[in-house]
C-alpha cells in the first residue's frame, strides 16, 4: 500500500536521479553540445561556447536547488515540517529557479528557444515562493501556539 513514507522515499530517489543527470550533463556537455549543433537545423555553428557557458552556469543554481530539495525532503521525512529551516530551503529553491531563469533569458541572445526554459523556471520560482510564504506563516502560527499556555 502506498503511504507518505514511500512517497517521500520516491521523491528523494527522483532528486538523486536528477542529481546524477546533472552530473552526467556537466561531464558530457561538450559532446552533447556538439551533437546538438550538428543535429539542429538552426545555424548554431560557432555558438558552442555559448551553450557550454549556459549549461555550466545553470548547473550551479540547479545543484543548489537539488541539494536544498533533498534536505527539505529529509526534514519532512523526520516530521520536521513547519520549521524555519524549511522556509530557508524553500527560499533558496525559489531563488535558484529565478537565477536559472535569468541565465536562460540571457541565453536567448544566441538561441531564442531558451525563452521557454526561462519562463518555466521563473514560473516555478514563483510557485515555490508562494509555498514558502505559506509555510513561513504556518511556522509563525505554530511558534505562537507553542507559546500559548
Amino acid at each position: 500500500m502506498w503511504n507518505d513514507k514511500k512517497s517521500i522515499s520516491l521523491s528523494k530517489l527522483c532528486v538523486l536521479v536528477f542529481t546524477a543527470m546533472l552530473i552526467g550533463t556537466d561531464l558530457s556537455a561538450p559532446w552533447l553540445v556538439r551533437w546538438f549543433v550538428d543535429f539542429s537545423r538552426a545555424n548554431l555553428v560557432g555558438k558552442e561556447a555559448f551553450f557550454l557557458v549556459t549549461i555550466y552556469s545553470g548547473s550551479v543554481p540547479a545543484a543548489v536547488l537539488l541539494f536544498c530539495l533533498y534536505r527539505l525532503l529529509r526534514r519532512i521525512e523526520l516530521e520536521q515540517v513547519f520549521i524555519a529551516t524549511n522556509v530557508n530551503y524553500l527560499r533558496r529553491i525559489s531563488w535558484s529557479c529565478f537565477v536559472g531563469a535569468i541565465i536562460c533569458f540571457a541565453s536567448m541572445l544566441y538561441y531564442f528557444p531558451w525563452v521557454f526554459v526561462a519562463v518555466a523556471a521563473a514560473f516555478m520560482g514563483l510557485i515555490v515562493r508562494v509555498i514558502k510564504n505559506v509555510i513561513a506563516q504556518a511556522v509563525e502560527l505554530k511558534n505562537e501556539s507553542e507559546l500559548t499556555i
